[in-house]
């Protein structure tokens, strides 16, 4: 098991496609029933629910109920099974130097898609995430997990299913190794991830107005800001 990314939740979804990955299983193997799941991992029905619902959503399984029902692989997309694969690399400093490399590459494309696609509603979440951001105060934790958060609504914006998937892929990896790195040292915090917050202020603020040159520099502007090492997403 590797780090914990932000959310119970994700981060035993994002365990749960690992193994979909690692051990091979194909479209219908059985996973695992909801029981079994909670006795393996001692986590509630809430947290188990929501994680199943999380998976159902990315179409990584299917939830069948009743007796001898649980979760399934589901019949796997070009894109799941991307996914999927990207959960498989080993996880390492220089397997992160290349996540880094990767999501920079596909950062603009995502904000710009966001800037052209947004909505009222996309808008009023986004704002709804940077709140949070803002209410975590010194607290990195919940600051990485309201950041992460933000990420992942934005990439939902973006109506290519393939950036979204690598770009996601990638920013998890990234996410779990700033939990480790981070919580080295808290000295700096407040000065550091108010920084960080003007930094995503304006990426949200870009992909409100629609604007596509903004957007391209807010995009530059996050990637600048962790061009000299792991920094949260």
């Amino acid at each position: 098991m590797h780090s914990r990314p932000p959310g119970l939740a994700q981060y035993l979804a994002s365990e749960i496609e690992e193994l979909i990955g690692t051990r091979c299983l194909r479209s219908g193997d059985r996973i695992a029933t909801m029981e079994e799941l909670r006795t393996q991992t001692g986590y509630g029905r809430a947290t188990i629910g929501e994680a199943a619902r999380l998976l159902t959503e990315r179409g990584s399984v299917d939830v069948r109920p009743g007796r001898g029902g649980g979760l399934f692989v589901a019949q796997v997309s070009p894109v799941v099974r991307l996914r999927q694969t990207l959960l498989t690399v080993p996880h390492g400093a220089p397997t992160v130097a290349d996540a880094i490399a990767v999501r920079d590459a596909l950062e603009e494309l995502v904000i710009v898609e966001a800037a052209a696609h947004r909505t009222d509603g996309d808008i009023r979440d986004l704002e709804a995430h940077l709140d949070a951001m803002r209410r975590a105060g010194d607290d990195l934790e919940a600051f990485l997990r309201a950041n992460w958060e933000l990420h992942e609504r934005i990439a939902a914006v973006s109506p290519n299913p393939l950036a979204r998937a690598m770009y996601l892929g990638m920013m998890r990896c990234i996410a779990e190794l700033s939990v480790r790195a981070d919580s080295q040292d808290t000295s700096t915090a407040s000065v550091y991830l108010t920084q960080r917050l003007a930094v995503h202020e304006d990426i949200v603020e870009a992909i409100r107005l629609g604007d596509a040159d903004r957007a391209r520099a807010a995009a530059a502007a996050h990637r600048s800001s962790t061009a000299s090492g792991v920094a949260p997403p």
